[in-house]
């Protein structure tokens, strides 16, 4: 009944692993499919060696299974609340990856610092507040997508696609499940680049803002002229334009595990 949308959420889980971000089943992606009221995420704590689409669970928005005998990821709660907060994504991903995990256990947002960021993340990837004890304590997961709705008050999530949750670790989220998988293989590369500039440069500046916008704005937006647009794609001013993610065979995520 939902088999593309597993399918699509099998191959963003795959290219999870296939871009080295997961570690063990440290990580999980989902898809949304709005006109049918569901949520198709990877199960919980499922391996990904063997993993099919009939692993993949399917979920209402209350998060009740409507397809699938998994118990579907923890981090459900999380992304239903990032889906019905922001109506323009269609995926989300969440990972361990190592440097946008650094940043997000150290408590620090990523800053700016170059052109390679800029061209993806309109500024600095926000770090949320540490959840106070009682959020832990009530509805752990839920409040994981509270306080990175909280932070986003005054950001475009569509503009910077990724946040991190404090001493937790890095989400990503996109307008399918691969552009979801898309946006946290740029966030771990940009952590990894900002933490390296600041080993070497401890009081590195952030890019001056007309750099920022030039970089940004060629890529994303009405005026966007990098690469091959992709007609009647834009959602909410973000033109999408053609662009790689490793797709893995399953022989290849298998290898890398």
């Amino acid at each position: 009944m939902f088999d593309d949308l597993k399918k699509q959420v099998l191959e963003a889980n795959l290219a999870l692993v296939g871009n080295g971000l997961v570690t063990l089943t440290w990580g999980n992606a989902s898809a949304i499919d709005r006109s049918r009221g569901v949520v198709a995420i990877k199960p919980s704590g499922v391996p990904y060696t063997g993993m099919t689409a009939n692993d993949i669970v399917v979920v209402d928005l209350d998060g009740r299974t409507v397809e699938g005998s998994h118990r579907p990821s923890s981090d459900l709660p999380t992304h239903l609340t990032l889906y019905l907060a922001w109506p323009d994504i269609g995926g989300v991903v969440h990972t361990h990856s190592l440097h946008a995990t650094m940043f997000a256990q150290a408590c620090r947002p990523i800053p700016c610092l170059g052109t390679t960021h800029a061209d993806h993340f309109h500024g600095a990837v926000p770090v949320t507040r540490v959840l106070t004890e009682c959020e832990v304590a009530d509805d752990y997961e839920t409040n994981t997508g509270a306080v990175i709705i909280e932070r986003f008050a005054e950001l475009d999530p569509l503009h910077v696609p990724a946040a991190l949750v404090a001493t937790h670790g890095p989400f990503a989220w996109g307008l399918d499940a691969l552009d979801a998988v898309h946006n946290a293989v740029a966030l771990e590369h940009v952590a990894h680049m900002a933490l390296g500039t600041l080993q070497i440069q401890p009081n590195a500046a952030s890019l001056p803002t007309h750099i920022l916008e030039k970089h940004f704005s060629r890529k994303h937006g009405p005026n966007a002229y990098y690469g091959q647009n992709i007609q009647n794609s834009s959602v909410a001013g973000r033109s999408r334009t053609t662009r790689t993610v490793y797709r893995p065979h399953r022989s290849d995520a298998i290898a890398q595990l």
